[in-house]
């Protein structure tokens, strides 16, 4: 049987470059709304740091209702399928996320090779091997949307038994066209713009130096800055009264062992020593900002990405539910991002950032993952055991 593999399909850009841009933009407005508000203590841009991101992904998801009603409307078809080969990918329930390589034979069209990954119960796990045939379905307008058939029809099934495929050469793999540099640009655009504006609109408060003066100096407290570098790392630390960063250099990760405690321990650190010298007294015989004092402030928020830690710390006095930032599962985070980038349909991750925070009352970890096929997310307890699944589109 000789097979031939078809062109993948084209994609049309104008649409996905202006979702990135507003991507991008929003992520830059709201992560420098954040950062902003809590640094000159505005609750109002704070709050709205959180409620943009929050509106745009209903607008988003409203937008994209028609193309999923479109979608939902194509028929599928049904092809036989063999296993090139396959890989569990983790997973701790009894349905574990597997990644196929797989050649789907239609009837009446070339044959393909395709890479997907479908939940395999752990009891049909051994019914899966290399060079066994499967019975599958596939969108005919979207041939990399495909899907292991569990239980085929009768027909099918015999089919199924006695059909011998043969091997599509892997580069003939058909995927999802990736959107290019185009879209990694525009979005960056977007999140520098989005920052840009932010800033730009309360550059006053951030710089004048009046508007620091004016600040009572019982509750004043130094900036710590520090940058540590050796000869193939660096990082950078900065430290307010209000928020912290940590910035790591090329080639680290805050995923990377240990990483994320060391920067959090730096960012109370600092906090520590900047008031261990600048201490005042609060007029009942204890001095503030000073020694341990600042390693033990509450958290309002904690965003991670890939190489940049932001905590908002809760401001003195504050009513608004917070939490320690050192309580933090850290050790599932690498296992949260994996799970968020391999089981929720992007295929090709590009972004990611964890949210930490108790505007519910309770501790919850938000993973969000951005891609060509949109914004998907995954949130976890305060133990890091995941909750709910919000997959793509």
């Amino acid at each position: 049987m000789t097979i031939t593999a078809g062109a993948p399909p084209t994609h049309s850009t104008p649409a996905a470059l202006a979702r990135g841009f507003l991507t991008g933009g929003v992520a830059g407005t709201s992560l420098a709304a954040l950062v902003v508000g809590g640094i000159i203590e505005k609750v109002p841009l704070f709050v709205a740091g959180l409620v943009v991101p929050t509106v745009y992904g209903l607008l988003l998801f409203l937008a994209g209702a028609p193309r999923r009603r479109r979608e939902a409307a194509v028929v599928p078809r049904t092809a036989l399928a063999m296993i090139e080969s396959l890989k569990a990918i983790g997973g701790e329930s009894s349905d574990v996320p597997v990644r196929f390589d797989l050649t789907v034979a239609p009837d009446d069209e070339p044959a393909y090779r395709v890479e997907i990954t479908q939940d395999i119960n752990l009891v049909d796990l051994p019914d899966y091997r290399p060079r066994g045939i499967l019975v599958v379905q596939y969108l005919p307008d979207r041939p990399w949307r495909v899907r292991i058939v569990k239980r085929p029809t009768p027909e099918w099934e015999e089919r199924a038994a006695g059909a011998r495929l043969d091997s599509v050469p892997g580069p003939a793999t058909v995927s999802e066209p990736p959107e290019g540099c185009a879209f990694g640009f525009v979005g960056l655009l977007g999140l520098l713009l989005g920052a840009a504006v932010v800033i730009g609109l309360f550059r006053a408060d951030l710089f004048d130096g009046d508007a620091t003066a004016r600040q009572p100096s019982s509750s004043s407290k130094p900036s710590v800055s520090s940058t540590s570098s050796s000869s193939s790392t660096s990082s950078t630390t900065v430290v307010s009264s209000a928020s912290g960063t940590v910035a790591l250099g090329p080639g680290q990760s805050m995923l990377d062992k240990d990483e994320l405690r060391r920067a959090i321990d730096s960012l109370t650190e600092s906090e520590g020593e900047g008031g261990k010298d600048k201490g005042e007294d609060n007029g009942e015989g204890k001095r503030e900002g000073g020694g341990e004092g600042g390693g033990k402030r509450s958290a309002l928020t904690v965003v991670v990405q890939e190489r940049l830690l932001s905590v908002v710390f809760s401001p003195t006095g504050t009513q608004a539910p917070q939490f320690d930032p050192r309580s933090l599962p850290y050790e599932r985070f690498p296992a949260l991002v994996e799970e968020a980038r391999t089981t929720l349909g992007i295929r090709f991750p590009q972004t990611w950032q964890i949210t930490a925070e108790r505007l519910t009352g309770s501790l919850t970890i938000r993973v969000g993952v951005t891609g060509a096929e949109g914004t998907a997310s995954l949130e976890a307890d305060g133990q890091g055991k995941v909750v709910r699944r919000t997959p793509v589109g």
